[in-house]
């Protein structure tokens, strides 16, 4: 009777009291399957948006065990090789209980020979021996019977059937597989920006090249040969040969006449492609300092006897070839002009020819695009021609509508490209100006770098005005490394030092000549150091830090053309209208020059141009008879430092700056800068 005792109720200490509508409400608590202590911040990288990304389906699963078993699949191999070896061992066990039995039996017919052959004794126990006999011979009797009677079959191992009908409900959750992830890092793939403007412009132009294409295609199934028919008069039957295209014949030819005419001329001339290779004057030995010119080739068109060399131009990439620009320094008798391009490989003809309207007064080609050829006409158009296109007009050319010059341009020279991978070059005229000139699509823009203006003069115009007037550009040449720096020689004698970037006022201004300034040149190695020449018979070197001339040559005539060597920086070479070339080294004498000699025979013929080859000992020399005269330099005129015993020469463009340099830090005075 224990459940009458009353029963005290037993509070935990820290048991809340709870009001009775408390303990009535219902709380709900939601059991999810979510892990809590998985971490909630991992990131990954998602190359698809190309932005580090939250994670957000993490593997939710908590192994609370884990144990390795030794279960194999039935289905598998290895289940499949051990239900055989269990099969097999099944099969071996009934033979072995068949073989103990026969065993038996055996040995139990053995055991009753061995009685039958005992011997008797005595009568007693003959007696004995014949109240035995009955159950000895029912042993034997059994036995006989016992072989006579054959084992029974072994039985199979019996089956147990799967009970049908035995269900047991319960119910259970099925286990989840955890999700797997696999990550793969591979590099981003490679995009390009790419934008342009459409404009009709470009509509109009695609498709006139679609139309010029249509037609090149028509003309050449025009060309195709035409299969005729023909009947054979012999046997009747109908023969059918091609006739060949009508065209000229010179042009299937044009090839391996040009290879012909090389080798006719590498044999005609083969006596000056030698000396031209392998001469070198031993009598330099006995002349001290001096050198000599050797002649080689002579080159002269027919079309050009009349025309003076006005410019010339070696290719940056093929040096063998050079161009050649014909017109007139005679200003009263202006005609046609003349672009011809040569080649030492074949001095009897030109390798391209172009004619112009006006008369050609400079050229140059591009650095990189040894194709492109820009030239400076009389008239003051400028015109691109490109040697790859089989025509004989320009490519480009400026007009009166494109900004062209009033008066002759001078000089033209070729720049880098522009932030938008444009051709552009720039160009110097009589009137003043200097022109950007940039290739954009099939015209040439142009735009006023500066304007030259004459400082001091001004014309009286209508009604009392002051009209300022505008230099006269006559050569310009830009700085080998500052790209915005450079100098600009006029009309009057000055030489304005100038930038790209200020188009109202110059850096600089050299009183330099007393006459135009012929030609300007910075030197290839030292940055600071420029040559002019002018019609005053002077030639000077200056250093563009300092007002005054490092070097003044007086040549006693007026000089055309001065050029820098491209193998030593104190080697240069200047031509004079009495038909001379002058080539002087500052290194081995800074008063006079090593070597001056004629170079035109025919009197009233003056030299114009003279320019160096940037690889081979030669310079080339125009005139105003349209002859291009080519002659090597003697071993005197581009003598070497000698080696020492024991040390090793110094070569490079730093050497050649040093020995510049201390040659200038001799003239400079002590306080100039620099």
């Amino acid at each position: 009777e224990d459940w009458l005792t009353a029963r005290a109720v037993v509070r935990s200490p820290d048991q809340l009291e709870l009001s009775e509508a408390e303990l009535k409400k219902e709380i709900t608590r939601t059991l999810t399957a979510n892990n809590p202590h998985i971490p909630r911040n991992i990131v990954r990288f998602s190359f698809k948006e190309r932005a580090y990304k939250i994670v957000d389906d993490m593997d939710q699963t908590a192994i609370h065990f884990t144990l390795n078993g030794n279960l194999v699949h039935k289905d598998s191999d290895e289940g499949r090789r051990q239900s055989i070896r269990s099969s097999t061992e099944a099969e071996k066990a009934p033979v072995e209980e068949e073989e103990a039995p026969a065993e038996a039996s055996a040995e139990a017919t053995e055991e009753a020979e061995t009685k039958d052959e005992e011997p008797t004794g005595d009568a007693e126990a003959a007696g004995e021996g014949e109240g035995e006999e009955a159950p000895a011979a029912e042993a034997a009797e059994a036995a006989e019977a016992a072989e006579a009677e054959e084992p029974p079959p072994p039985k199979a191992p019996e089956k147990k059937l799967a009970n049908q009908f035995n269900f047991i409900e319960r119910g259970s959750t099925t286990y989840h597989n955890p999700l797997r992830e696999k990550g793969c890092q591979t590099d981003p793939s490679p995009f390009e920006t790419f934008s342009d403007n459409v404009n009709q412009w470009y509509i109009y132009d695609a498709y006139m090249e679609e139309l010029e294409r249509i037609e090149k295609a028509k003309e050449k199934e025009k060309a195709k040969p035409v299969a005729v028919k023909k009947e054979d008069k012999k046997t009747g039957r109908k023969l059918s040969y091609v006739e060949p295209p009508h065209g000229d014949s010179l042009s299937k030819v044009a090839k391996a006449a040009k290879i012909a005419e090389r080798m006719v001329n590498l044999n005609t001339f083969d006596d000056i492609a030698q000396d031209f290779k392998y001469f070198e004057d031993a009598s330099d030995e006995f002349r001290g300092q001096e050198g000599t010119l050797l002649p080689l080739w002579k080159f002269q068109y027919e079309k050009t006897k009349k025309l003076a060399v006005t410019a010339i131009s070696w290719n940056p990439k093929y040096k063998d070839l050079f161009a050649v620009g014909y017109g007139s320094y005679d200003f009263m008798k202006q005609g046609h002009g003349m672009v011809l391009l040569y080649t030492l490989k074949n001095p009897s003809f030109p390798e391209y020819s172009f004619s112009s309207e006006s008369g050609v007064m400079c050229l140059d080609f591009h650095s990189d695009h040894s194709h492109l050829l820009a030239v400076g006409f009389y008239d003051g158009n400028v015109a691109i021609y490109n040697l790859k296109k089989a025509t004989s007009q320009p490519s480009y050319k400026s007009s009166a509508k494109s900004g062209k010059h009033t008066e002759p341009v001078w000089q033209v020279k070729w720049q880098k490209d522009d932030m938008d991978n444009n051709s552009n070059f720039f160009s110097v005229s009589s009137d003043g100006r200097i022109v950007s000139w940039t290739l954009v699509k099939n015209e040439l823009v142009h735009m006023d770098v500066i304007k030259l203006s004459a400082d001091g003069t001004a014309m009286q115009g209508p009604e009392g005005l002051q009209l300022q007037t505008l230099g006269s550009g006559t050569s310009f040449d830009f700085h080998k490394k500052i790209d915005y720096l450079f100098l600009v020689g006029t009309e009057e004698g000055k030489i304005y030092k100038c930038s790209k970037s200020y188009s109202s006022q110059f850096l600089d201004v050299f009183e330099a000549h007393h006459m135009a300034v012929d030609s300007i040149s910075w030197n290839p190695f030292h940055l600071k150091v420029f040559i002019s020449c002018s019609s005053d018979w002077t030639v000077k070197i200056w250093d563009h830090t300092i007002k005054t001339p490092m070097f003044v040559y007086d040549l006693g005539t007026a000089v055309g053309d001065v050029a820098w060597s491209p193998y030593s920086s104190t080697v240069f070479a200047a031509v004079t209208i009495d038909g001379q070339a002058h080539v002087f080294d500052l290194n081995i004498n800074k008063l006079e020059p090593l070597c001056t000699q004629l170079v035109v025979t025919r009197k009233k013929n003056k030299t114009t141009h003279i320019q160096f080859n940037p690889v081979y000992p030669i310079i080339i020399v125009g005139d105003e008879r349209g002859l291009i005269t080519c002659l090597k330099l003697s071993p005197n005129l581009r003598k070497m430092p000698k080696e020492k015993k024991g040390q090793e020469v110094k070569k490079g463009p730093e050497v050649e700056i040093a020995k510049l340099e201390k040659l200038l830090s001799l003239v400079r005075e002590p306080g100039s800068k620099e």
